[in-house]
């Protein structure tokens, strides 16, 4: 379906654009960082030009070695959030465990998500299946998401994997098929 933006801009959320993705020595490290980092800017860049919606999802872990004080749950500098934007931190993976994002999202009507970021699969992939199990729509641009790949040997076959997990729960396109040149988004 393509809609035009000026008629139902979807929301576009922003998940865990944190530095501990960036830091290196990290286990939470992304490989491609640089790229899906440019990407995400670019698509943030569009939805801040024509004032469209933008939501940022950030992890903060509750357990006993997670120390709030630390700046790696920062936000990546270029990225973070801006007056006017929502902002939600969520404590397990999914951002329904937020309480102020689920009651945000349960008074919304026909609203429609794109997603990106880091985390996919954790934040990501358990957001966008709690999202469908409550009706919501998600789009997820799949050259603007990363996960760590921890422990695994080939980071893209695993990526592509849980792409595939995903897309049984939400649309999944590249950035060049969401925004054309048309000015028409398809979602």
């Amino acid at each position: 379906m393509t809609a035009s933006i000026d008629e139902d801009p979807p929301i576009l959320v922003c998940a865990d654009l944190q530095t501990e993705y960036l830091t290196e020595g990290r286990s939470h490290v992304i490989t491609d960082a640089e790229e899906i980092t440019s990407r995400c800017l670019e698509l943030m860049t569009i939805w801040r030009n024509n004032l469209w919606p933008v939501m940022h999802l950030k992890r903060i872990a509750q357990a006993a070695w997670f120390n709030p004080a630390s700046n790696l749950t920062d936000w990546i500098a270029e990225l973070k959030p801006r007056p006017g934007e929502l902002a939600f931190e969520h404590p397990l993976p999914s951002a329904y465990s937020s309480t102020r994002f689920t009651e945000y999202m349960s008074n919304m009507r026909s609203i429609r998500c794109v997603l990106l970021g880091f985390s996919l699969d954790e934040t990501i992939l358990s957001t966008v299946v709690d999202g469908f199990h409550r009706s919501h729509r998600y789009q997820v641009v799949s050259d603007a998401v990363a996960c760590r790949c921890r422990g695994v040997g080939d980071a893209a076959s695993y990526k592509r994997a849980v792409v595939k997990v995903i897309r049984n729960y939400a649309g999944i396109q590249a950035s060049a098929e969401l925004i054309g040149t048309s000015g028409k988004m398809a979602v």
